[in-house]
């Protein structure tokens, strides 16, 4: 019986489930050379997969961050350039998880993306996540803080609550 495809077994259900994200990521922490499968299904036409193939991430990075280093580059340039909001909140966190194994290089790219992420989606995930790494980095970054803390301070008047109360939060870790 052929091997059911990672893309078979996150299509399916309601989209805010997980479907069987918790079985794919058994089978790939039982498996890492599988990984290359599962960040393929990145470039599914089903957003539902894509969606899920981020929470797989989520918890691969997790377990065994170090799979993801390879993946960076990719991360950067092709999962940068999907226009879905889950996808861009799941690499804020995994920039956060990550940036430890950036380059230089990388890092400052990782920021650019970020901070074109706080400034243009609406998405209140994307946004709280986005603010959540850049105010991480900051703490030991003049410039990205410089940049940050005029940004978080407008976040402070969003309408959305968990917006407005994580920018002020943020804000909070920056004396004055």
């Amino acid at each position: 019986m052929p091997q059911e495809s990672f893309e078979e077994m996150l299509t399916g259900g309601h989209h805010n489930s997980l479907g069987r994200t918790v079985e794919v990521t058994e089978l790939l922490l039982a498996d890492r050379a599988r990984l290359p499968d599962l960040y393929n299904c990145y470039f599914s036409e089903n957003e539902v997969v894509r969606l899920r193939v981020s929470s797989v991430m989520k918890r691969i990075s997790i377990a065994q961050p170090s799979w993801l280093v390879p993946y960076i580059d990719k991360f950067l340039t092709e999962i940068a350039a999907i226009e879905q909001a889950s996808t861009q909140w799941t690499l804020a966190i995994l920039f956060e998880m990550l940036g430890s194994s950036m380059s230089a290089e990388q890092l400052a790219d990782a920021k650019e993306i970020l901070k074109r992420n706080l400034t243009t989606w609406e998405d209140w995930i994307v946004l709280n996540y986005s603010m959540q790494t850049l105010a991480a980095w900051a703490q030991h970054d003049d410039e990205l803080q410089e940049w940050l803390l005029p940004q978080l301070g407008r976040r402070t008047e969003d309408s959305r609550k968990s917006v407005a109360a994580r920018a002020k939060k943020l804000l909070a870790l920056f004396p004055a």
